[in-house]
């Protein structure tokens, strides 16, 4: 029997607990969905929400009392076999795992490189990028209160789109609506995107955990929204639903690769760098940010489930092996995010081995692909038509789509 790891199922039964009394009051995250819906379901809305509530109560009692007790002990970590086939799940890749390792340690130190640089532009003498980073969070633009948050977050995506259809893009009208949301309590730190309906009648959109927080720092939104949505996710997930008819309907719906999706947003945050959006050392270190983020991700999703080796020129621990304290430590000593997130992160980690590198490998294979069709092309490559070609197609998996790009 294959268990699961004691640190994502801890985490688990924090998440049902929250589920179950959002409020502290009793009252579940259920019925508080419920209770936005009409008056003339009111009485069976309730009773359906109160069911749910109980349910997700008794699984949470389960999970703790019998579920948990039976795994203490146990590894978090799950090696080098049952990783590569996860990976494969993930990526649609037969990756060589240590080449990718490698690959996320280059990029480590270009990304580091570029980093000091818009660093020192903000706080000259920073001992780390990060320093500089913690003084935006001080000292930086940011933005007041959680309602006007989510609406200059959706003026954010308003705006991409209109400078980017026409020039860069080709949207059909359906695709043009996305809504900036806050996500409701008990899940991830991260934030996220959830694609349209089928008919479009429920739109594209992008989530917000607040985390509690009421003040946002414009530099760690500013390119994570340009990822969760335009031109990231939702450009991509928007118009598979919208060329449906064209692909199957497990393409245009729960069949993505998750390498694929999650390249094409990390993508579409370099295309946004490339095509000079990023307006200032304060936006452009927030991106570096993110990027630093989904490179340590290959590190130590990697490195720790492998139990690999940390490089002799790492300035983190050289020569020693990884473990999942380890890899919590490195991330956070190279990011920008909180201690909730960090933990959060490694949690994500020990539950779904194999994800989270897909963003970075992803990304280097929309890439790429991009190059092979520009070399192929010659001047005659239209990167618009590429483009919408290119999101056109469904998903595929790595080994596939760079050829796949390569002949747009």
């Amino acid at each position: 029997k294959l268990y699961a790891a004691p640190r994502p199922t801890e985490t688990f039964i924090g998440q049902l607990t929250e589920w179950a009394d959002t409020d502290g009051e009793g009252r579940g995250w259920f019925e508080g969905f419920a209770s936005e819906g009409p008056e003339s379901l009111r009485a069976e809305l309730d009773e359906a929400a109160r069911g749910a509530t109980r349910a997700v109560a008794e699984l949470r009692d389960w999970m703790r009392d019998v579920y948990a007790p039976a795994i203490e002990g146990a590894p978090n970590t799950v090696g080098r076999e049952r990783y590569a086939r996860l990976a494969r799940y993930f990526t649609g890749a037969d990756l060589d795992l240590d080449e990718a390792y490698a690959y996320g340690w280059s990029e480590f130190h270009r990304l580091l490189g570029e980093m000091r640089q818009e660093a020192e532009k903000i706080l000259p003498g920073a001992e780390t990028p990060w320093v500089a980073l913690a003084h935006l969070d001080e000292h930086g633009r940011h933005i007041e209160g959680v309602d006007e948050v989510r609406a200059w977050l959706q003026s954010l995506m308003d705006g991409a789109i209109e400078a980017l259809d026409g020039t860069h893009f080709d949207l059909a009208e359906p695709v043009r609506k996305v809504e900036s949301c806050i996500a409701p309590p008990g899940g991830a730190a991260a934030p996220y995107y959830s694609a349209p309906s089928e008919d479009f009648s429920r739109p594209g959109r992008t989530w917000l955990p607040t985390m509690g927080a009421t003040r946002f720092p414009v530099y760690d939104l500013v390119s994570t929204w340009y990822h969760e949505g335009v031109p990231g996710h939702h450009l991509q997930l928007a118009q598979w639903v919208y060329v449906k008819d064209d692909l199957s309907r497990y393409q245009a719906t729960i069949g993505g690769v998750s390498a694929n999706a999650e390249g094409w947003a990390l993508y579409a945050e370099r295309l946004m760098d490339e095509l000079g959006f990023l307006k200032d050392a304060e936006e452009r270190l927030g991106y570096l940010d993110a990027q630093m983020m989904r490179a340590t991700r290959v590190i130590v999703d990697i490195g720790m489930h492998l139990e690999l080796e940390i490089p002799a020129d790492s300035p983190f621990h050289p020569g020693e092996q990884w473990t999942p304290e380890l890899a919590e430590e490195f991330f956070g000593s190279h990011s920008s995010r909180p201690a909730d997130f960090v933990e959060s992160e490694l949690t994500r980690y020990l539950t779904i081995p194999g994800q989270a590198i897909g963003y970075k490998l992803g990304e280097r294979a929309w890439l790429l692909g991009r190059e092979k069709a520009r070399q192929r092309r010659g001047d005659a490559f239209d990167a618009k038509a590429w483009h919408m070609a290119a999101l056109s197609q469904g998903s595929l998996g790595l080994d596939d789509l760079v050829d796949e790009l390569s002949q747009l």
